[in-house]
Order: C-alpha cells, then sequence, then structure tokens
C-alpha cells in the first residue's frame, strides 16, 4: 500500500498542485479538489494512505 505525503503548491480553480515530500526533482501532481479535504490552504501537509488524503500537522 502506496502511503506518502504531500504539500500542496498551488490551488487552481477546481484542481490543486501536489509536490510529494522526501523525494527529490518531482513533478507537481494536479489533483481535483474533490478527493482532497475541504479545508486546505496553500502550504498545507497531506498524508495520503489507503486512496485517502488527510491533513497532518
Amino acid at each position: 500500500m502506496l502511503t506518502c505525503t504531500y504539500i500542496v503548491e498551488k490551488i487552481d480553480g477546481d484542481y490543486a498542485m501536489l509536490r510529494r515530500t522526501g523525494v527529490q526533482d518531482t513533478e507537481p501532481k494536479m489533483t481535483a479538489r474533490a478527493l482532497l479535504p475541504p479545508e486546505i490552504t496553500e502550504g498545507t501537509k497531506l498524508l495520503y494512505e489507503y486512496l485517502q488524503y488527510t491533513v497532518i500537522e
């Protein structure tokens, strides 16, 4: 099961650009905001686990 963390780099309408942490030279991943927690803002850290995103401190 894939478990990783992301940082919300940019929010653009119905999409957010997420950058995976802990991995060098990765491209941002465009993700539909409907799949993300509603309280995200730019700079929010997310945990991706079991096909769900959750906000982490």
